[in-house]
């Protein structure tokens, strides 16, 4: 079971949470993705699973709420009158999931001490309560060595281990302070960099997608993505 946290939103939490998924299910692994709380989506529209499933294909997800509100599941869920989350329903879920799955994948909202309830619980409680991994999603620029090393420093605390960090969305043409980080955020993150997949992944084709993760992510996801390899590329521009 993993968790998967960004260091706040937009960073491509639910497009590396759809490429791990890829590789598994791709790998002959029974794959479920729980999204606890999905915020600032109807009813009708489709949210971040709808987007898992076209990108990974054959996975079972999982969704326990939905908000209207792009707010975070406490905030939301009090001006909408819908009830909270709590971690012992989401960590049930997660079990429950996980009895019938080789892999269970645990994707939050925002960052790791975004609150479900009025309570303060957040996904750093569901990680804590299932002894699960937690893998960061940051961003690649300027800004991101500070909100990975916060997000490590406070899963640490509260008794976690981060497995790895993931750069969520690599730009096409990236600046110095990204070429940096390449070897600064598993510093700040003091887990190693297990991942980079490009920005604007989400528009390929499920195809194109696999081969994206697998030459994005990690071994330990079961693809090729060797750090030092890429870091020597992406400083020689290629």
């Amino acid at each position: 079971m993993l968790v998967m946290t960004g260091t706040g939103t937009g960073v491509g939490k639910t497009i590396t949470t759809a490429a791990i998924a890829a590789l598994a299910a791709d790998g002959g692994q029974r794959v479920a993705v729980l999204k606890p709380a999905q915020t600032g989506v109807r009813p009708d529209e489709p949210g971040d699973l709808a987007d898992v499933r076209r990108l990974a294909g054959d996975v079972t997800t999982l969704e326990l709420r939905r908000y209207p509100d792009p707010l975070s599941p406490e905030a939301a869920a009090r001006r909408s009158g819908l009830p909270t989350l709590d971690p012992g329903e989401i960590a049930r879920a997660a079990s429950d999931l996980d009895t019938g799955h080789d892999l269970t994948l645990i994707e939050g909202a925002g960052g790791l001490l975004v609150r479900f309830d009025a309570a303060g619980a957040s996904l750093a409680d569901v990680a804590w309560s299932l002894g699960s991994l937690v893998i960061i999603v940051a961003e690649a620029g300027l800004g991101t060595l500070n909100a990975t090393a916060l997000t490590a420093e406070v899963a640490t605390k509260r008794g976690l281990t981060v497995a790895g960090v993931i750069i969520g969305a690599w730009p096409a043409e990236p600046d110095l302070a990204a070429l940096s980080n390449l070897e600064d955020l598993p510093v700040a993150a003091g887990a190693p960099l297990l991942g980079v997949l490009p920005a604007g992944l989400g528009a390929a084709s499920r195809d194109e997608f696999l081969a994206a993760a697998r030459g994005g992510l990690s071994p330990w996801f079961g693809g090729e993505f060797d750090p030092e390899l890429f870091a020597g590329c992406a400083s020689a521009g290629k």
